[in-house]
């Protein structure tokens, strides 16, 4: 293709500086990668910057470091032959052109010094491969190699070489060919998908936090299912997310069927990326049936059930995360609450809503009951227009009735209005299963709209409650 030269791209002024340091070196510098493609696509102002010094990165780094102002910091790293220089909002890193070959059994490549063809070679994609010349004597000529601007035009995700060779050297690519197609809605190419199936089993040798890392960018995407069905499709959800894939399917027997949670559970993400940006809402809704799959009955008399499914997938949330080395934290524990809540709004939304049903959701739920509420509404899939008109109706009414119910009751993060220090007190009494079953009953009054949660009244029931028991309060 004819050279074309897009200086535009480069209005910046640290790529000025960039050329200025590369010439007194006297070597070729490119910049290459994510923001050249961006800039293509028009997608904002790109702020991690690649350089490709045909020649030492690190000594062209330290070059641009003597020539920026505020003496910016530099981190040099020289077992990967790379620099990083943080500068303003950038980041820019900078490394030798290299070429690299692969063991079989690692992902890491044993690395030479290359030309900028090899490097261009050995990048992902031919849209990652597009580089803009930053030397004085083509300042801005665009090198592509591969038509990568030609798969920009058309959507394609592409290798630069064999994609066989691309994903059985670094499977990891393959999750990023699939991430890529999500975030950008593009197509992989079919003899690169193909290839990503042939080597799906390569995945095992990739470290569960880089999967992560590409599968949060997925879930975080405007549109999960384009991934999570990818996904699926070459088989590598199997060996990333099998208690998913557990899901698909339909059985029928004696004329009753189920639907098939895979594909409603990708449906549910998706309606839920509509309303949120929340990543661990998006896991919730990710994880929400998953239990639905070790739970599965047909019962003659009654058709199909999945009997305490939430409460399982709450227990298979934590194995999960400890698997894929999630974070073990309030994350987990949020995704687990929101899992094992998931039915309790719909079961109140098919109902009459009644006070104390509410009060005890949102006792239950605490600050995640408006999160576990956008979860049901997202749970909505059925195509039926009427029905669904209904149940997003039913889930406004609960909505109103949970802001009317915790302005009146302050039930949400609930804090008993009774101590058991004034219970001891009061009684004179040492710690005793007839403090937890006064608090308990005072809890249970309170969410059952006998009393209202206030000192006066819970003291009051306190005194009832305790001379049932036998216990007559001390004389002050």
């Amino acid at each position: 293709m004819p050279q074309q030269n897009h200086k535009r791209a480069l209005q910046n002024p640290i790529f000025r500086i960039l050329s200025e340091a590369a010439d007194e070196l006297g070597v070729d510098c490119y910049v290459i990668g994510g923001f050249v493609r961006d800039y293509f696509l028009q997608r904002g102002n790109p702020k991690d910057i690649d350089v490709v010094a045909v020649g030492s990165g690190i000594e062209l780094a330290k070059k641009v470091t003597q020539k920026l102002s505020g003496n910016p910091k530099i981190s040099i790293f020289k077992n990967f032959g790379t620099a990083m220089i943080k500068y303003g909002d950038m980041e820019l890193e900078f490394v030798g052109a290299r070429k690299e070959s692969y063991d079989r059994n690692s992902r890491k490549p044993v690395v030479e010094n290359g030309t900028l063809q090899e490097d261009q070679e050995r990048r992902d994609f031919t849209i990652n491969a597009l580089a803009l010349s930053l030397s004085s004597k083509n300042f801005g000529d665009l090198l592509d190699p591969f038509d990568g601007i030609g798969d920009l035009e058309n959507k394609i995700i592409r290798t630069p070489l064999e994609p066989g060779i691309t994903y059985s050297d670094d499977p990891l690519r393959m999750m990023r060919a699939i991430r890529f197609a999500t975030q950008l809605d593009f197509i992989i190419e079919l003899k690169s998908l193909q290839a990503i199936t042939e080597n799906k089993d390569r995945i095992q040798i990739v470290s569960k936090e880089r999967i992560v890392d590409e599968l949060h960018k997925i879930i975080a995407s405007k549109k999960p299912s384009i991934g999570l069905s990818l996904l699926h499709k070459t088989g590598l959800l199997d060996y990333i997310l099998p208690e998913l894939t557990a899901l698909e399917g339909i059985e029928e027997v004696e004329g009753q069927r189920h639907k098939d949670n895979f594909w409603h559970t990708l449906e549910v993400v998706d309606n839920i990326s509509k309303t949120t940006d929340n990543l661990w809402l998006r896991w919730a809704a990710l994880l929400h049936d998953i239990g639905k799959a070790p739970t599965k009955k047909f019962h003659k008399k009654i058709g199909w059930t999945f009997h305490a499914h939430e409460f399982v997938g709450s227990k298979m949330v934590f194995k999960l995360f400890k698997r894929l080395r999630l974070p073990l934290n309030d994350k987990m524990k949020y995704v687990q609450k929101l899992v094992l809540m998931s039915s309790r709004p719909i079961v109140l939304a098919e109902e009459f809503a009644t006070d104390s049903a509410v009060r005890r959701l949102i006792f239950d739920a605490g600050d995640y009951v408006d999160d576990l509420m956008t979860l049901c509404e997202a749970d909505i899939t059925t195509k039926n227009t009427k029905k669904q008109k209904k149940y997003k109706n039913n889930f406004k009414i609960v909505r109103e009735k949970i802001i009317e119910v915790e302005e009146r009751d302050h039930v949400r993060n609930f804090q008993p209005p009774i101590s058991g220090e004034e219970i001891m007190k009061t009684f004179n009494l040492r710690p005793s299963k007839e403090i937890g079953i006064i608090k308990a009953a005072i809890k249970e009054a309170i969410l059952e709209g006998e009393i209202p949660n206030d000192h006066k009244d819970a003291k009051e029931f306190m005194l009832t409650k305790a001379k049932e028991l036998g216990l007559n309060p001390i004389s002050d």
